[in-house]
């Protein structure tokens, strides 16, 4: 009797793991995206609403923001959309759901801007294009532009 209830719990422990392993290998891999932006505030400021709609859309998507030029303005202090309201509360909100946002020293140093000045969200990479290229290339992230 002991043989039968020790052989019964490994077939059902193998079925629940089987079961288990099937499920897993069902849910397919989150969408990584990454948003590009170079062009200042209206850019900026469309891009926020793209990255709220996005994430309402798909909740498990994994997005990241790569910014230079004069698409870093919007991660400044003080930083206002196009309808004069600051940046920093939807940072903080898009960046508390996953968003990750990164900011080109390149262009930091170009336009002699402390880095200090930069929203504590932001991460200063050394050049926002090689980031995008390598996000991209090597981690299969897909290319937006809005």
């Amino acid at each position: 009797m002991f043989k039968f209830l020790a052989a019964f719990k490994s077939l059902l422990l193998a079925a629940v793991m089987a079961t288990t392993l099937q499920a897993q290998a069902q849910t397919p891999p989150a969408v990584k995206v990454v948003y590009h932006l170079s062009d200042g505030i209206p850019q900026a400021s469309r891009a926020i609403q793209n990255i709220r709609n996005h994430l309402a859309a798909d909740p498990t998507a994994k997005i990241v923001v790569v910014t230079h030029g004069a698409g870093i303005d919007f991660l400044l202090d003080g930083a206002n959309n196009t309808a004069n309201q600051s940046f920093a509360g939807a940072i903080g909100d898009l960046s508390a759901k996953g968003v990750g946002f990164f900011v080109c020293n390149n262009t930091l140093v170009s336009r002699n801007i402390d880095a200090s000045k930069v929203a504590m969200e932001a991460k200063v990479v050394p050049s926002g294009v090689a980031e995008v290229a390598r996000l991209q290339a090597r981690e299969g992230y897909v290319y937006l532009r809005p």
